[in-house]
Formats: structure tokens, sequence, C-alpha cells
């Protein structure tokens, strides 16, 4: 250790001609390179993703999406937060600072994704709304908002549960992604049809192989379930560790791994994340070319 500062120390000390001697070789001569011009303009865009615990980092398919499937010219920013609904969204105040995000200045074009369900269909106070009148007003409401703050808004229909009844998918989902879908044909607003693509890929794997798309892993009850046709309730989340199990340094924050039908692991979330990249370049084809498979 004593070695390595005393080495420093002489290095310190030399003069600034020595060190250009050190670095020769680290790069061609002036005269082997190009003449210097500017680079041109950039055209950037941004894709902000607002949405509930099916989009959120960790439990859902957005950071996946930003990962995986856009070029490096798009700032891809995941705002999906778990348990919200187009109404508490709005209420916490996580809209506003949405649309501070749509209104930054130096893109060539901003996007914002807006995908809302899951939570509005909750019968939880904070949570719910009614799916004839306010979820479909606050959407209107959302389109109006982000247009006004110079980004294109898209819908996104919610994502597909993972339930099983008979053998069949129970998409419990589909009347409020009906309802996504009339207010984009309302608005004139690209719809991304997630719920859609989503339960026939759901469908395909069929109850057993789609639990694989899960948090965490079923319990072999929960795998019986599935392969007779008909799955278990989700069960209750595990407890969050306590704070004193956690480091005294470095990250200490948690997401709770639990096994269910709505929340996505890895794996699901790449598949899902496949589906909203190739939707969205259909919905929006001006994207196309800043997207990527």
């Amino acid at each position: 250790m004593l070695k390595v500062a005393i080495t420093l120390a002489a290095l310190a000390a030399l003069p600034g001609a020595a060190f250009a001697q050190i670095s020769d070789g680290a790069q061609p001569p002036i005269e082997k390179r190009e003449k210097r011009t500017d680079a041109p303009p950039i055209s950037a865009y941004k894709i902000i993703l607002v949405g509930d615990s099916t989009m959120a980092p960790g439990s859902g398919w957005a950071s996946a999406f930003c990962a995986y499937h856009v070029k490096s010219n798009i700032a891809c920013l995941n705002m999906g937060r778990g348990g919200r609904s187009t109404r508490s969204y709005q209420a916490e105040g996580s809209w506003k600072i949405a649309l501070g995000e749509a209104a930054v200045a130096g893109y060539a074009k901003k996007y914002v994704l807006i995908q809302f369900g899951h939570n509005d269909q909750s019968t939880k106070a904070e949570r719910w709304t009614d799916l004839n009148t306010d979820f479909q007003s606050n959407l209107r409401q959302m389109v109006t908002d982000v247009r006004a703050a110079g980004a294109v808004p898209v819908l996104v229909t919610p994502l597909s549960r993972r339930e099983f009844r008979d053998g069949k998918l129970n998409n419990t989902l589909v009347a409020w992604a009906d309802a996504v879908r009339k207010i984009g044909v309302e608005m004139k607003a690209p719809v991304i049809e997630l719920n859609r693509d989503s339960a026939k890929a759901v469908e395909q794997l069929g109850a057993v192989e789609s639990m694989k798309l899960a948090m965490a892993e079923p319990l072999p009850e929960e795998v019986a379930a599935g392969k007779a046709g008909t799955t278990l309730r989700p069960r209750p989340a595990p407890e969050s560790p306590p704070a004193s199990t956690l480091p005294k340094t470095g990250p200490r924050g948690r997401i709770v791994q639990k096994f269910d039908y709505t929340h996505v692991g890895e794996a699901g979330a790449k598949a899902f994340a496949k589906i909203v990249a190739y939707d969205l370049a259909i919905a929006v084809p001006e994207l196309s070319s800043q997207l990527l498979p």
C-alpha cells in the first residue's frame, strides 16, 4: 500500500511533458486523424410509461421493454407504480410528475404509454373507479393532458391475468380493455392491444406453463390445480423482511417476490415486453425504426 502511494506521489510530481510521453501510442498522431467536424443534431425520442404494478419495475413488463426493445436514440422512462389506478395515480401527484416529463424540451417527439385497469377494478377505497363513468373520463383527461404537454398519448389495454377456469383462460379484464379501446377510437389515440395479445399468449401456454411467467415459483398444489384446469385463488404475498435483516450499507430496498397470476418475473416481463414492442410498432409506425424486436 505504501509502495502504491509513493508511486502515485512520484507521478503527480512529473511535469506535463512527461505525462504526454507516457500517453504516446494511446491514439494516432494528429496528422493521421480526419479533419474535425461537428456532429449533426440528434433526433432523440422519449417514451414515458405510466401505469400500475403490471408495468412497474420488479413486477411488470415495462423495465424489460426499456432494456431490450428501444434504440439509444430513445430515452425510456418507466413510471409504473404498484397499486395505482387512473384515480389514485392522479390523486397522489404521479400524473403531474409524468406530465412534467412529457413537457421536457429537446426531443423530436415524446410518447406517453398509459396502461390501467387492474386497480380500477379493485374495491379499495383510494383505487376503484366505475368502468362506465370515471374510468373512461379519467382516460379522456389523460389523453387531453398528454397532448397539452406536447406529447403523443398511446393507450395500452391492461395485461391479461393468467387465471384459468375449466381449462380456459378467465380474462377478467376484457370489459376494461373494451373501454380503453373505446376511448382510443373516440379520442383518435393509438391503442396497444396488450390484453388481447397477452391473453392469446397465455392461452397458448396453458395454466401450468404460464405459471413460469410469475414472480415466484408455484407450490405443488397450485401446479396440480392448474393441470386439472382451474387455478387456485392467489395466495397472500409473503411478509417483507424486517429492517434488521437488511444489509447495513448499500441498496436496502426490496420487492417482495410472490406467486400470483397477475404480476410477472423476468421471463414474464420479457415475454410481454416483446408483445408491447411489436404492437407499438404497429400502432405508431413512425416509431418502428427506433424499436427492437
